[in-house]
């Protein structure tokens, strides 16, 4: 019982924060009639203004927004590229920010570079350990072997989850130091609806904080059956 407790509050945590960005999202994603541009105009008008020579503006993928350092592109999903909301713009002024903080070459720059790849590939090693544990069961024979395999696993799994949370610094940065300012400076919203877009850039500057949450309980989901 305590186990499925902490699994109940596990998916909570899991669940309620990826649930309240995409509310957020969702709910600052109408367009605005007098809205003076898209989330792509505005992109392309900052890129233009901070002097970011060779940084491009693309549309990309549905929920996929992202600045990527390697070719020097700030991608917005097809929502935020053309639409006229207080998302696309806040989202676009986001990405735009992470441009900026690779350009000036700001040590936060170089945290999901750094961090994001390990991430990955500890996550990557845990799930093939916990495909590999029939094998290892039948290899070793050892109920307490096969145990320290599962709860490396874990470990490994967690670890992946945590680097997550080493790149929250820059998201929270390219939001609050460089978006917000921005918008607030170019009167490209009006002070009416900065509340709504300071909640905005919160939910982007949380997305990879809620995506680690969601790693963790899909951890103690492979716990629980494991388990049994």
């Amino acid at each position: 019982m305590p186990l499925i407790i902490l699994f109940i509050i596990l998916l909570l945590c899991g669940v309620l924060p990826q649930f309240w960005v995409r509310f957020v999202m969702r709910k600052h994603g109408k367009d605005i009639a007098d809205m003076p541009g898209t989330g792509g105009e505005l992109a392309a008008h900052l890129v233009e203004r901070y002097e970011l020579d060779g940084v491009k503006v693309e549309e990309g993928v549905e929920g996929q927004d992202h600045y990527n350092p390697q070719t020097r592109c700030v991608s917005l999903s097809p929502r935020n590229f053309a639409g006229r909301s207080i998302t696309a713009v806040a989202v676009a002024a986001h990405e735009v920010g992470h441009a900026i903080q690779f350009a000036r070459e700001e040590p936060l720059s170089k945290l999901r570079g750094r961090y994001l790849p390990i991430s990955v590939r500890l996550g990557k090693i845990g799930i093939y350990m916990l495909f590999a544990i029939p094998v290892v069961t039948i290899l070793f024979k050892a109920p307490a072997a096969v145990i320290a395999f599962i709860a490396l696993s874990l470990i490994f799994q967690l670890a992946g989850a945590a680097m997550y949370l080493i790149v929250l610094p820059e998201e929270w940065d390219a939001s609050f130091n460089k978006a917000l300012p921005m918008l607030r400076e170019g009167d490209y919203l009006p002070e009416h609806l900065m509340p709504a877009a300071h909640r905005v850039l919160k939910a982007a500057a949380l997305t990879y904080c809620a995506a680690a949450l969601a790693n963790v309980v899909n951890i103690g989901r492979w716990f629980m059956l494991l388990r049994r």
